[in-house]
């Protein structure tokens, strides 16, 4: 770098000035400097137990459907891989247990997906409204010497 760029950088510190400050990207405050940061504590959030309870229930749905779902798609791959005798077997006309069976799967996803929109609708939505009310409040109290008012 030559004299007069060093010199025109020292002639404008609020250029220095600016860089300790990093700008927020797309509205997400990268500091990490405490006064700087906005936004819900999320750390402490993903620490709570409301939030591992909340955590578990979802979990608790989703492995077990997923799981269930691959098996049910996996033993429809093997049926038509290896026992392509049984799949062809009609059953009515020139619909034949391979062609049911196929639609059966498209069947399961839409049940799935619906069994899932209703737990999350009844048990996950409104308890994440919850966490969402208490970190608001929490937020809103002032914190004065360390203790909450």
């Amino acid at each position: 770098m030559s004299d007069a760029t060093q010199t025109a950088i020292r002639a404008y510190p609020q250029h220095r000035a600016r860089r300790k400050t990093p700008k927020p990207f797309a509205g997400i405050e990268r500091s990490t400097d405490p006064a700087l940061r906005s936004g819900p504590d999320y750390r402490a959030i993903a620490a709570s137990s409301e939030f591992h309870a909340l955590r578990r229930k979802v979990i608790t749905f989703v492995f077990p459907m997923t799981a269930l779902f691959l098996l049910w798609y996996l033993g429809y791959v093997l049926l038509a891989a290896y026992r392509t005798e049984f799949m062809a077997t009609p059953v009515f006309g020139e619909i034949n247990i391979g062609l049911l069976l196929g639609l059966g799967q498209f069947l399961s996803t839409v049940l799935i997906t619906t069994a899932y929109v209703r737990f999350s609708e009844r048990f996950v939505d409104p308890r994440i409204d919850e966490l969402r009310a208490e970190v608001d409040a929490a937020q809103a109290v002032p914190d004065v010497g360390g203790e909450r008012l």
